[in-house]
């Protein structure tokens, strides 16, 4: 049986993650830390039936799709740009199997980056990125990452994270789980990252949340496999990083 995930209470968020480096909200919290109607972020659901193929993948596999989108969000105003399309990059050191490369993918979808939900729950979490650093000044951009993502069963197995256990090089990292269809896996596993202590759950509800302190957690998903191998299946995410002083690039 699945583990179900540890759920915080909204009104502890920031007393969570600066004590333990994660939390978890579920959607209606979720919901509640944007400002948005309950259901809201529903409308976006038929988005990711329209993520074009990941051709990056290094293990040449076929089951991820994505966009990826930046924007720089200032909490004090609410006030979010959204930036030029960009390659996204990492560093070897963060992520081994992709990093050190400049991978384009598609931009977001107008309906998701103009919603003004997305503006609401970039804002609102980009206030929490503040708290978990210490940064009082509400006026200091903060530069936002987002990834929405499809992994799928086409090759009878689908790897949520290929790279293993990581950090993504950021201060905030934000797993949004979008649905889970016809599959078995997916589990969740935070680790600390100067020790043995860990965690693992699965994410089931849709907009539940996994927030991570980046510099004290490695985190990764377990692969998944369809329960009926004729009908497939697939996890859908949505992946924010939070991350002060400029986006990730090559030096």
């Amino acid at each position: 049986m699945p583990l179900p995930p540890p759920l915080t209470a909204l009104h502890d968020l920031d007393i969570q993650l600066a004590g333990s480096g994660y939390a978890v909200l579920d959607a209606a919290s979720l919901s509640r830390l944007a400002g948005v109607a309950t259901g809201a972020f529903a409308h976006w659901l038929p988005l990711w039936d329209d993520l074009p193929p990941d051709t990056f993948l290094k293990d040449g596999g076929r089951y991820r799709r994505r966009r990826h989108g930046c924007f720089v969000v200032t909490p004090g105003t609410g006030a979010l740009q959204a930036m030029p399309h960009r390659a996204h990059w990492q560093p070897v050191e963060y992520n081994a199997l992709h990093g050190g490369i400049e991978r384009w993918f598609e931009p977001l979808h107008p309906a998701m980056a103009e919603s003004p939900a997305w503006a609401q729950l970039l804002s609102h979490l980009a206030a929490h990125s503040a708290a978990l650093r210490g940064v009082a000044d509400l006026q200091v951009p903060w530069f936002v990452e987002a990834h929405p993502f499809r992994i799928d069963t086409t090759d009878g197995i689908g790897r949520p994270t290929p790279e293993g256990a990581h950090r993504d090089g950021v201060d905030l990292v934000v797993v949004v789980l979008v649905s889970r269809l016809g599959i078995k896996g997916g589990e969740t596993r935070v680790f600390d990252a100067r020790g043995p202590q860990g965690l693992r759950f699965t994410l089931a509800e849709p907009w539940s949340a996994l927030l991570l302190d980046d510099e004290r957690v490695i985190h990764e998903s377990t692969p998944i496999q369809p329960l009926d191998a004729a009908a497939g299946g697939h996890r859908d995410t949505l992946v924010l990083t939070f991350r002060r002083g400029g986006f990730q690039g090559p030096a």
